[in-house]
């Protein structure tokens, strides 16, 4: 090995260097995760003194070398430097942050002297490696603990959704007498959160107001996520306000917030706000901003964020690139898609999915299909989002065969588990290709537990080829998993109104009447000058309401005139 030729050629040397013999080129050849060199260049001072190691060990992390690592572990025994609880606590961290834990969990079995730290970064790595259960034993094996020790076990409990269990210790830290800091109580407002508790988000909050730290922005954002994800925007967004300055995660949260409550003008709104507030948005503030785009079909915002996407140099991380190309693609514009995705090297599978989706919006399956077979012919991983776009691609391109076949294939060839979307796209499939017998058996008994969006896509095939018994049938389904779900009445009233039942269409709209269930009001949106008009069905809270349904009048006479007769409904709007 290279690095003991020159540990020999020290040995030749009558002297010792001390650490003043090391200058700041050693240090900053460590911070560029420059190992070999800092070593080659001061191991005459770095070999007699064991605390110098341990900017070797720090700077190997980013590196990422299993191979470096075993060297430096070996220079470090061959040192004598072993024995130093200080460097094989850093030793310990190399090998737990580059996923080499096997060698961590041996180098921890044989330290000749742990402390607290070391339990610790082991902690730590069984976290990191999934072994939860691990994590757990030396927790409870721990002689003694530190804040860092409850925060770490609070924080692997809450990260595997073990949320009861994570307030359950945050209960007991402080029963024993620790004071939860701001990480203790950002773990256990994601706990919260996770259980969608606003009941014990409050009693965080109540603490967090008491102990000083809810002005703190890690756990000001933390709390707000916690309202937000237990369905109080306002709470949530109350919280963020209150806060004497938002950094980016607070920003985040708050554009978050707005687009898990089905607010997507609400984010384009609160994104330019944190523009102008003069905060720099990052990778996930674009992925939410552009996602907003997609769903209004906001394009001309859309190439605005695209072009901060550029300044920043978000532009090649590939959850910003995927969420590029569902823009163009819900904004009409395939070829910017296109362009968008070659323009990438990426491997990563989201990309290639979100382009194959962006194919299907199109209807453009055999592209779809194409690009899937290229995906497959460059061993790029493929798993269940991919084969999602894929099914929906071959629903919207009439592809019945190839879809069910690639269904097949999900499973057999690739031992992918089906979710209730990939069977709620087989079914779309199935059902506009007329095979709503086998559409419907297949929801019967498909392996999964069906829910209202799986059965209102068989009812839309039943409203498509008339069939009205299978179609009263998919709507009592549907009112027994949500008795208030409107769609399933309106579009079986349809379905009997174009039977010319309407005895039968009357009676769905009486059964509404009489269980107060009102259809969603029509929403559209319009794009002018950069800002986005929102309008619904008989809404009279915009000023130009008066205006708008004049003008919508004098459009309604003028295509009578022309000899276009059933629009007369379109006044009441």
């Amino acid at each position: 090995m290279r690095y003991y030729r020159h540990y020999l050629h020290y040995r030749c040397f009558s002297t010792c260097s001390s650490r003043s013999d090391v200058s700041d080129e050693y240090f900053h050849l460590c911070s560029r995760g420059l190992v070999k060199q800092a070593f080659e260049t001061f191991y005459k001072a770095v070999w007699p003194d064991p605390q110098l190691f341990s900017h070797l060990l720090q700077a190997a992390i980013p590196v990422n070398s299993p191979s470096l690592s075993r060297q430096l572990h070996s220079l470090i025994i061959t040192s004598g430097s072993s024995a130093d609880r200080f460097v094989s606590n850093h030793l310990l961290n190399l090998y737990s942050k580059i996923g080499c834990f096997g060698s961590a969990a041996r180098l921890f079995a044989v330290m000749p002297s742990r402390n607290i730290m070391s339990g610790n970064i082991l902690i730590n790595g069984y976290v990191q490696m999934g072994d939860l259960e691990g994590a757990r034993q030396l927790f409870d094996e721990m002689p003694n603990r530190n804040l860092a020790t409850w925060n770490a076990m609070l924080t692997g409990l809450v990260q595997f959704e073990c949320n009861e269990e994570g307030l359950d210790l945050l209960s007991q830290m402080h029963e024993l007498g620790w004071l939860p800091d701001e990480f203790a109580l950002g773990s256990a407002l994601r706990a919260c959160a996770g259980l969608r508790s606003a009941a014990a988000g409050k009693q965080v909050h109540g603490y967090a107001a008491k102990s000083g730290l809810e002005l703190n922005v890690a756990v000001g954002s933390s709390l707000a996520h916690m309202y937000t994800k237990s369905g109080s925007l306002e709470e949530g967004e109350k919280v963020i306000k209150q806060m004497p300055e938002l950094n980016v995660v607070a920003w985040n949260t708050l554009i978050a917030g707005r687009a898990q409550h089905g607010y997507p003008e609400g984010v384009l709104d609160q994104y330019s706000m944190m523009k102008i507030a003069g905060c720099v948005p990052d990778k996930i503030t674009f992925v939410s901003a552009l996602s907003s785009c997609s769903e209004l079909a906001t394009l001309g915002q859309g190439r605005q964020i695209h072009a901060e996407v550029i300044k920043t140099g978000a532009g090649s991380i590939d959850g910003v690139l995927s969420s590029l190309i569902s823009m163009y693609s819900r904004c009409g514009c395939l070829d910017e898609s296109v362009q968008a995705f070659t323009e990438s090297a990426s491997k990563d599978p989201v990309l290639w999915s979100a382009m194959i989706a962006a194919y299907g919006y199109h209807g453009k399956g055999e592209e779809a299909i194409e690009l899937f077979e290229t995906l497959e012919k460059e061993a790029i991983e493929v798993n269940d989002v991919t084969f999602l776009s894929l099914l929906y691609a071959c629903s919207h391109s009439g592809l019945k065969q190839q879809g069910v076949k690639f269904f097949d294939a999900m499973i057999e060839k690739y031992h992918i588990k089906p979710r209730v979307e990939h069977y709620t796209c087989l079914v779309d499939l199935l059902g506009r290709s007329g095979c709503l017998q086998e559409a419907e058996a297949k929801i019967r008994f498909m392996p999964v537990k069906p829910d209202t969006v799986i059965w209102k896509t068989l009812l839309s095939a039943c409203k498509l080829h008339k069939n009205e018994e299978m179609a009263k049938r998919a709507a009592k389904e549907i009112t027994q998993l949500d008795p208030h779900d409107s769609a399933s009445y309106v579009l079986l009233s349809n379905i009997h109104a174009s039977g010319r039942r309407w005895e039968e269409a009357s009676t769905v709209r009486r059964l509404m009447k009489e269980r107060n269930i009102k259809k969603e009001p029509g929403i559209s949106w319009v794009e002018i000058s950069n800002r986005i008009h929102q309008f619904c069905t008989s809404d009279k809270s915009r000023q130009d309401s008066k205006e708008l349904v004049l003008y919508l009048k004098e459009l309604t006479y003028s295509m009578k005139l022309r000899g276009v007769g059933q629009w007369r409904w379109l006044v009441g709007a």
